[in-house]
């Protein structure tokens, strides 16, 4: 029942930008640490960003100052901010949330993954 919908993905040049979103729904009580993961073919999925529920963010060495990730909690939902995107970028991108219900804590989900490709 408790789901995650990337968004956002699609075709775009190098030194372009998309903005990806993440919405989660269900019956969430909170949400904890989310983050962003991308996997190319033939790789490991890797971490690229995460944030708390309190906003303290961590990025991989290969998107800082170029990612910007963000949540907003009252809606549950969120975002990573890509801007001057390389080729080396492409990659299905995917959200995780760790969160608690009513009657579990630090459960885990991710998202169905979205495509970013970025090429000339």
């Amino acid at each position: 029942q408790v789901q995650l919908v990337e968004s956002g993905g699609g075709l775009v040049q190098p030194g372009g930008s998309l903005r990806l979103s993440c919405a989660a729904s269900g019956r969430i009580f909170s949400i904890d640490d989310m983050g962003w993961y991308r996997q190319a073919p033939g790789k490991q999925r890797d971490l690229v960003a995460t944030i708390t529920s309190s906003g303290m963010t961590n990025y991989a060495d290969s998107v800082k100052g170029r990612f910007t990730i963000s949540r907003d909690n009252g809606k549950g939902t969120l975002y990573l901010q890509m801007n001057s995107l390389k080729p080396e970028d492409t990659a299905v991108y995917y959200c995780n949330a760790r969160y608690s219900t009513l009657g579990s804590r630090n459960l885990g989900v991710w998202g169905q993954g979205t495509l970013v490709t970025v090429s000339s």
